[in-house]
């Protein structure tokens, strides 16, 4: 059999290749795995939830080891599946490759390799909506919600990314760009949302040859509707790929809501403690709720001063992770944040060097964080990735639900020999409004019936 073919299945499961550790922030109950060696893939495969995820942290990257990783993932994924399939327990995989709602990453880098390890596929599909982020998708063109009103994504922040910049909101425009022409933006498959919300079947029955396909989407229920035609089609023989935001996958995993309400996930915290934030991302989303963050009672600041990487790197980590134990003592909750100053860089393969010299500074303080801490908030998808993978070198970890509305809370397992059954909780760094990260604060210290603070913050620096 076919590893990755669809058909008369014993089972089906929603395979997601993440290109950060972001991409759980609709769903609950699911594994994140940060290896990808077979048997951690078939501990993916054989667990109970319909879906689970595999955090490549591609976005890191440039788009050569992008590319790498993801072939080994998918060369693994399809020795996985053979070996299940040999056992007479074949699986028949969703395939996502599960990136920014903001249109940032490495596409088609990604699809390509997944459809030449683990294809042919009859289509591919771009749905970047996000709903609870504010990102959804009009006649074609990507919006991101700014204080109520659709802002077509090229016109953010976010498309002038250093790494992964781009021109267009217009999805086929935006598909021709970041192909470099080799797929025209008039061959680009266009399902808008009279399709999204009608009888799309009949044409998703004709795609073939990974056909390009760009889905509209403004509310949950249009890819509720949509994703149902899509298994629809997959049940009569079609192969697809997607290239998604969150949103798809609530919408193909149709879950229940989740067993702890946002509200009550104080109740992971251990023993009650204070807890720690690291904070890696730099847009102006997260400066702004880093600064509401810092007014907060019990917050105690920490910054790094990344002009001092590289050569002070072991200064650094050794004076921060001495401050940080010194204010847990004292039950404050160390924020430890990267300066804010954005850096300008002659190329790419600078940018994303420079990036990994702060990341590894911050995993060095986050492996050497108290033993006792009640919780640990990771702002920024990189970091987030960093500080599961590395900081707290995690195999797997499974996803309890969201604190807030696109930002996931995970356990450590119960063994973890440093911090067993710690929540994390991944929060990317395009997310929220400026009071979103004192908020998951105030749930998780349990000040969330108290009012904002807007007092001075006391600061310790490394």
């Amino acid at each position: 059999m076919h590893a990755a073919c669809w058909g008369n299945a014993v089972e089906n499961k929603i395979i997601v290749i993440d290109d950060d550790p972001t991409g759980s922030q609709t769903v609950h109950g699911c594994l994140l795995l940060t290896r990808w060696d077979v048997d951690t893939l078939l501990e993916g495969l054989s667990d109970a939830s319909p879906l689970f995820f595999v955090l490549s942290n591609t976005r890191g990257m440039d788009a050569a080891k992008a590319a790498a990783v993801t072939r080994e993932i998918c060369a693994n994924l399809r020795v996985a599946l053979d070996r299940l399939a040999a056992k007479r327990q074949a699986i028949q995989p969703i395939l996502v490759s599960r990136s920014d709602s903001t249109l940032r990453g490495h596409y088609p880098v990604e699809t390509d390799v997944i459809a030449e390890t683990l294809g042919p596929f009859d289509a591919h599909f771009l749905v970047p909506a996000f709903f609870e982020g504010g990102r959804v998708t009009r006649d074609s063109v990507h919006y991101l919600i700014v204080d109520g009103k659709p802002v077509p994504v090229h016109e953010t922040e976010f498309a002038r990314d250093s790494v992964f910049g781009y021109r267009h909101s217009y999805l086929p425009d935006y598909v021709e760009e970041k192909t470099a022409g080799r797929i025209q933006a008039g061959e680009v498959q266009r399902f808008v949302l009279e399709d999204v919300r009608g009888d799309a079947l009949p044409r998703l029955l004709a795609l073939k040859d990974n056909m390009c396909c760009v889905v509209d989407a403004e509310t949950q229920a249009d890819l509720d509707h949509f994703a149902a035609q899509l298994k629809n089609a997959a049940a009569q023989g079609k192969r697809f790929l997607f290239r998604s935001g969150a949103s798809l996958l609530t919408a193909l995993a149709a879950l229940p809501p989740q067993p702890v309400a946002a509200q009550d996930m104080s109740a992971f915290v251990r023993e009650g403690k204070p807890g720690a934030v690291i904070v890696g991302s730099h847009v102006k989303k997260t400066t702004a709720q880093l600064n509401e963050l810092l007014r907060q009672p019990g917050i105690a600041p920490l910054e790094i001063d990344v002009g001092q990487l590289p050569e002070g790197r072991a200064r650094i980590v050794e004076e921060a992770v001495k401050a940080a134990a010194a204010l847990h003592a004292q039950g404050l909750t160390p924020v430890i944040y990267t300066s804010r100053a954005e850096r300008q860089f002659a190329d790419r393969q600078q940018r994303l060097a420079f990036g990994e010299q702060v990341s590894g500074t911050l995993m060095d303080i986050v492996k050497q964080l108290p033993e006792t801490l009640g919780f640990l908030i990771s702002k920024g998808g990189i970091t987030s990735n960093d500080v599961l993978s590395d900081g707290l070198a995690l195999k797997a970890s499974r996803v309890l639900g969201q604190i807030l509305a696109g930002c996931s809370v995970v356990k450590c397992p119960d063994d973890h020999p440093r911090h067993p059954g710690l929540p994390v909780v991944i929060f990317p760094g395009n997310v929220g409004d400026e009071v979103a990260l004192a908020t998951v604060y105030q749930r998780l210290s349990g000040a969330g019936a108290k009012e904002f603070k807007s007092g001075p913050a006391r600061q310790a620096r490394a």
